[in-house]
């Protein structure tokens, strides 16, 4: 992957000055060479559209001081003529960049800091993708937004070295094998559809109030809570391995005895892998507190790996 850290028009139409005055003494200035292009290399892969927009830390250990470069990584054998556009929950949008970028190139945009933090808390990225003195196959263009969880920016586990970064960066698919992550297309048609399927359902809901019918349980949403000691404490001086232990046990003993009641409740405990200190010690506390709660491995894939999953139930 070849990196661009400034991007220039390709299409530029050279500006001729003619002047009135003549110096024959001075000589007329040699014109500077310019840097050869650098071929487009093909691969097979790369005729899927695969697009990331990477935010890589200055400083990935002051993440509470530091700056952040956001990327974007065009892994594809196209040109992206692209604009990278945020906004906050109340304001409107803001281009932070646009240009065009080459296939195979990834491309830092801007640097900000934390004070900038609530203007991103959604991002969008709009492209088109196509080729230079070749033949392709056409790609739509789209329009994807994501929604940024900006508190992962002080979250040391949030960053992770990735397939086209060495160091930590938090990462954001925007295409993956051609397929937009999301995209903002509105379909009058499927709008009105499902506003009369919401319609349809507050009436059956209504009738079934009506005629004393019991309506169906709703299934409990899980509850995740992250024990890492810097997700629960602010300040670490003065504490042992063991008070920030026993401060980790005491959490967890909270959310579990305020769902004990909650018959079949699912609650995801993040403890993280290190050396398995923490998730040793909740097992013993099940054991010993909840012995008929079940107990597994959550999703690595929700919430990666070093994170178990206890479901409530009651002892008979």
């Amino acid at each position: 992957m070849r990196v661009s850290q400034t991007m220039t028009h390709a299409y530029e139409r050279p500006i001729q000055v003619k002047s009135k005055l003549v110096e024959p003494d001075q000589p007329a200035p040699k014109p500077k060479p310019q840097a050869p292009e650098i071929p487009v290399v093909e691969t097979p892969e790369g005729e899927q559209l695969n697009i990331v927009l990477a935010y890589e830390p200055r400083e990935v250990k002051h993440l509470n001081t530091t700056t952040f470069f956001p990327v974007l990584v065009n892994d594809s054998n196209y040109y992206l003529y692209f604009t990278y556009m945020t906004r906050g929950d109340d304001t409107e949008w803001t281009t932070r960049f646009h240009g065009m970028v080459e296939p195979n190139i990834q491309v830092q945009l801007d640097e900000f800091g934390h004070n900038d933090l609530n203007q991103m808390t959604h991002i969008a990225v709009q492209y088109i993708a196509f080729k230079q003195d070749r033949h392709f196959k056409l790609k739509n263009p789209a329009l994807v937004e994501q929604r940024l969880d900006v508190t992962k920016f002080y979250k040391l586990h949030s960053f992770h070295a990735t397939d086209y970064f060495d160091t930590p960066v938090l990462s954001v698919d925007i295409v993956r094998n051609d397929r937009p992550a999301r995209q903002m297309v509105i379909d009058s048609s499927e709008l009105e559809r499902a506003m009369r399927g919401e319609q349809q359902a507050k009436k059956a809901s209504k009738r079934e109030r009506q005629q004393g019918k019991p309506q169906q349980q709703r299934q409990q949403e899980i509850i995740v809570q992250d024990l890492h000691i810097a997700e629960l404490l602010d300040d670490l001086r003065g504490l042992s391995n063991s008070d920030m232990l026993n401060y980790q046990l005491d959490k967890f003993n909270e959310v579990m005895r305020a769902n004990l009641k909650h018959q079949g409740q699912r609650i995801v405990f993040i403890h993280g892998k290190g050396e398995g200190v923490l998730r040793r010690a909740i097992m013993e506390e099940l054991k010993r507190h909840y012995p008929a709660c079940e107990v597994q491995d959550a999703s690595f894939k929700e919430y990666g790996f070093g994170a178990t999953q206890v479901t409530i139930h009651h002892s008979r």
